[in-house]
């Protein structure tokens, strides 16, 4: 009879212990993935802002005033009535 209360007794601190190794082993897995959450929330929120910002990008290539500079920019394009300068001297 002693030494089924003795065996009871390792049963149940052996189970005991296993639940808490389980318990603490899901604890540091929550928080992995916790931490895993905030990191990519964080990459989200920068994709975000940059997603609006390319959005205004493209929403101001849409622009009259927009194609009208690049125009004189890239195309050397002049009104009518306005004379062409050119700078020839390159400064430092």
């Amino acid at each position: 009879m002693r030494k089924l209360g003795k065996l009871n007794k390792v049963f149940f601190f052996m189970l005991a212990f296993y639940v808490c190794f389980i318990l603490g082993k899901q604890q540091i897995t929550m928080k992995n993935i916790e931490a895993q959450m905030n990191e990519k929330n964080i990459e989200i929120e920068k994709l975000e802002d940059k997603n609006e910002k390319l959005k205004d990008e493209v929403e101001m290539t849409k622009s009259d005033a927009y194609i009208e500079k690049l125009a004189r920019e890239k195309l050397n394009l002049i009104k009518p009535g306005e004379s062409a300068v050119i700078n020839n001297s390159t400064s430092k």
